[in-house]
């Protein structure tokens, strides 16, 4: 995937999580009992910027490359994957499956370390 459309590709990932967050946040206040999506909203809010950021980042050549694109599709899979699950258990009153909401949350831990290992890791120098 070419850095243009990596970076086209998470704006409008980030641009749908932070839509989903601002409306799990408005539902939190306006519903009683609605105290998930609050923990639902923020992942969502949380890890909108990192995905950009990671995207940005990753094309300026800051990140290995391959590493720091997994990172931001972790980012997208566990906030989707968590905040997901929490909604899904307030609307429909089950999990979208077992374990998905630690399934996301163990996939963001791993975003955050791949990021950090990504930066470490220097790209290859073309000569």
């Amino acid at each position: 995937m070419t850095p243009a459309i990596m970076l086209r590709t998470a704006t409008i990932f980030a641009g749908l999580m932070g839509a989903a967050g601002v409306i799990l946040a408005a539902a939190t206040a306006h519903q009683p009992g609605a105290g998930q999506l609050a923990a639902a909203s923020s992942m969502l809010l949380f890890h909108a910027p990192a995905v950009i950021g990671t995207a940005l980042l990753n094309a300026h050549g800051i990140l290995k490359r391959p590493l720091g694109a997994a990172a931001a599709i972790g980012f997208v899979a566990g906030a989707g994957l968590f905040a997901g699950d929490l909604a899904m258990r307030q609307y429909q009153g089950h999990s979208l499956f077992p374990m998905a909401a630690p399934t996301g949350g163990t996939a963001l831990i791993l975003s955050w370390l791949l990021l950090a290992v990504s930066a470490i890791w220097p790209p290859r120098v073309k000569s």
